[in-house]
């Protein structure tokens, strides 16, 4: 992996992904892909290359490829499952015509594709408490349909055409940096910024429902060193879960009240975004993740909470306070 083409750089994978390829291979070209009204900016701009990127447009793709003689592309381009709900077409269209227009500039250049999957992929009837690896998908949203289509599709393109196609079923995310954008499990952002400030958290998630989550700092390390991974050791591809904690929002708000103790949150549950956290697992089973290429996540819960409590009050310009 030395030229990299990152589709959807600046959303809330992309922006920081992006970055690290830059700070981790300095003698490539790590191209930031965006769609217009999505541009870079700042250091995402000043630090390297970058392209208008549709995935619906695979000439444009293709020339970008060429361009900067890509060899890996990471096709991030997605709506996000409570905005693909309120959007089905335009999810299906971005999320499936687009992976394919990216896997047949694949084929033809002979570039490797790494697309997330996520705990999305799975429906009510996939166990819930160590999720196997493989076991039976069966979403009932949009964003999950897509989920489970990438994963096949992108299988397809590897044991038909050669395609090196490798993918993890992300949980949610938790950043410092990129605000989400439409997704069930974004409460888990929005509640540290709610405490850092001192407000009141209203949370659109019901008391005791269970998602697996993950830090940002090692979803990017799952994806880079899934790309980098010896290919003869992967029996799976598309897609390995990779988990690292599972809480609900009780237990978050628990710890975050630990270190700040006049937190206040209280509930006001979304039912579409309820209703997808309830059919999604609650602790995933990543063995195979880390039996087949070495994936081990370097946060727990409360190392996660201590660095976010930190980076947001930098981030507001807060003076620190202790951890009481």
């Amino acid at each position: 992996m030395k030229n990299v083409l990152v589709i959807g750089s600046t959303g809330q994978i992309g922006s920081e992904l992006t970055m690290k390829l830059r700070r981790e291979i300095p003698e490539g070209q790590i191209v930031a892909g965006y769609i217009p009204g999505a541009e870079p900016k700042g250091i995402l701009l000043e630090s390297g290359p970058s392209e208008i990127a549709d995935v619906r447009d695979g000439k444009q793709l293709a020339a970008i490829v060429d361009r900067y003689q890509v060899d890996t592309i990471y096709n991030l381009a997605a709506l996000l499952s409570a905005v693909a709900e309120k959007k089905p077409l335009l999810a299906w269209d971005i999320q499936m015509n687009g992976l394919l227009n990216i896997l047949e500039v694949a084929r033809e250049k002979e570039v490797a594709v790494f697309t997330p999957s996520s705990i999305g992929s799975f429906g009510p009837e996939t166990p819930k408490i160590d999720t196997p690896q493989d076991t039976i998908q069966r979403p009932r949203s949009m964003y999950g349909v897509t989920k489970v289509a990438t994963e096949l599709l992108s299988d397809y393109y590897f044991h038909k055409f050669g395609v090196d196609t490798r993918s993890v079923r992300f949980p949610g995310l938790i950043s410092n940096v990129t605000l989400p954008g439409g997704g069930t499990t974004d409460y888990a952002v929005d509640i540290f910024y709610s405490a850092v400030k001192g407000e009141e958290f209203v949370c659109p998630i019901a008391a005791g429902t269970f998602m697996d989550m993950m830090y940002m700092p090692d979803a990017l390390k799952a994806a880079v060193e899934l790309m980098q991974a010896d290919p003869y050791r992967l029996v799976h591809r598309n897609s390995f879960n990779v988990a690292s904690m599972s809480l609900d929002p009780e237990t978050l708000a628990g710890k975050i009240r630990s270190r700040i103790p006049g937190f206040r949150m209280r509930y006001e549950v979304d039912p579409v975004r309820e209703e997808i956290a309830q059919s999604w697992p609650d602790k995933m089973d990543d063995s195979c993740a880390r039996a087949e290429w070495g994936w081990a996540p370097a946060y727990d819960l409360d190392l996660m909470t201590d660095d976010m409590i930190v980076s947001l009050r930098n981030k507001f310009g807060m003076q620190q306070g202790r951890f009481d």
